[in-house]
């Protein structure tokens, strides 16, 4: 569920660092800034994570929007600094124009860049390019011993935690990232259809090596011998065209949070044919779409989040090896049989491609997000009931959109959890930190 009263902790002027008490002289803080020692704090972007990780209940969440500089923009070799405030939104409205474009983006463009680094977004390249964190060239993190260089050559093991370390081992003030050069703004998108989970896992890895992008849509309300049918969404960019940034304000809004019941059963299900057989009629064409409209369909509409009625929406992502496509049938006739069925359902095949990050979540497998409205203690039985199956599997969970998640199933989906722990900041917390941790 979307943090939309989250408490904030703003701190002006702020630019380098917060002044933490006993931090070494090494700081370099331009503010005078003081927390107290009961204080956990914990940095705060654009709040587009899904579950707890960016909530700090028991202590104060500091507000990074403000850092929203753009340092230096190298336009000839496509290297980009920026503070972490940054939005994807506001970076594409510059690099695009440039003939640049993110080596890597989640399906939101309303994400800071230091989220997408706290949490090492993924996109739908991940089998070709990896995380965004393998673009991070180095990265400068604020924290309570001072302001660190980090980078694989300088504090490996430092740059190597906060790449996905949620938050907790200091502020990034700054980061540079590689870009990918593009000659044009527009997408060449192809669909194809797949009428079972198999026939997915079949088609799935011959695309890979025709696209950059391969995403697919998953009907889960469909059963017996429509079981795991869906829609595959192909897409490299154009060759040749123009340079135009896509609008980053929404076409739609929805208003007013809609009644709880909206989403249900029936409606899910009806949604879920209707997109079916409308994909169908695009199999076999070519479609030429602005990248806005391939990688950020749901920035189209503000606050879509309100369809999910005032009780909000879990969201739960997962993968499981490539050798468990057997679980994610069992996983889907759960749903099915459950009744809720996800309104919008996104299955990838991830690659081989290892990020720097301890606690980085993709790995090779199959990954499947699942939107679920908040039917209170039904969901979380649901959810529950599908971890279990994960974990069973050899599988794991997305902690970015996770709220449910125990310590002992967080142990074992990152088994680098141990070496982490050394480089979290001790004034660093979150909701999600205090419930895996013990």
């Amino acid at each position: 569920m979307q943090p939309e009263q989250a408490q904030r902790a703003i701190v002006p002027g702020w630019r380098n660092d917060i002044q933490f008490p006993g931090a070494s002289p090494s700081s370099k803080s331009t503010d005078t800034t003081m927390l107290t020692e009961a204080t956990s704090v914990l940095p705060f972007g654009n709040g587009r994570s899904y579950g707890d990780s960016c909530l700090n209940s028991d202590g104060d969440l500091i507000d990074t929007c403000r850092l929203d500089n753009i340092i230096a923009f190298d336009r000839i070799n496509g290297v980009l600094t920026v503070e972490p405030g940054v939005a994807f939104s506001d970076l594409l409205q510059i690099i695009v124009p440039a003939g640049w474009f993110l080596p890597v983006t989640p399906g939101t463009s309303q994400i800071t860049v230091g989220g997408a680094i706290a949490n090492d977004v993924h996109g739908k390249n991940h089998y070709r390019d990896g995380t965004f964190g393998c673009f991070v060239v180095n990265l400068t993190l604020a924290n309570s011993t001072g302001l660190h260089v980090c980078s694989l050559s300088e504090n490996a093991e430092l740059f190597r935690a906060t790449i996905g370390g949620l938050g907790l081992t200091g502020i990034i003030t700054s980061a540079t990232i590689n870009l990918m050069r593009i000659h044009s703004s527009d997408m060449n998108v192809e669909t194809q259809v797949f009428n079972s989970l198999d026939e997915f896992a079949e088609i799935s890895r011959p695309l890979h090596e025709s696209y950059q992008y391969a995403v697919a849509w998953l009907d889960c309300t469909a059963n017996a011998k429509s079981l795991g049918r869906g829609v595959f969404l192909n897409a490299n960019h154009a060759d040749n065209g123009t340079l135009q940034y896509g609008s980053k304000h929404p076409g739609l809004n929805v208003p007013v949070n809609f009644p709880s019941r909206t989403l249900n059963h029936f409606s899910i299900k009806a949604f879920n044919q209707l997109y079916f057989y409308m994909q169908r009629r695009n199999v076999g064409k070519q479609l030429q779409k602005h990248y806005h409209s391939y990688f950020y369909p749901l920035d189209a509409i503000g606050q879509w989040h309100r369809i999910y009625g005032s009780k909000g929406f879990y969201q739960y992502q997962f993968i499981v090896p490539l050798t468990e496509i057997s679980t994610m049938k069992k996983i889907l006739t759960v749903i099915v049989e459950s009744g809720m069925g996800s309104f919008l359902a996104v299955l990838k095949e991830f690659g081989k491609v290892s990020s720097p990050g301890m606690l980085s979540f993709p790995r090779e497998g199959y990954c499947l997000a699942l939107d679920f409205a908040n039917r209170a203690e039904k969901t979380e039985q649901l959810i529950a009931r599908i971890d279990g199956m994960v974990a069973n599997a050899g599988g794991a969970a997305y902690p970015a959109k996770d709220r449910l998640m125990s310590a002992t199933s967080f142990e074992q989906y990152f088994p680098q959890l141990n070496e982490f722990k050394q480089h979290v900041d001790p004034r660093f917390a979150s909701d999600f930190w205090r419930r895996v941790n013990g």
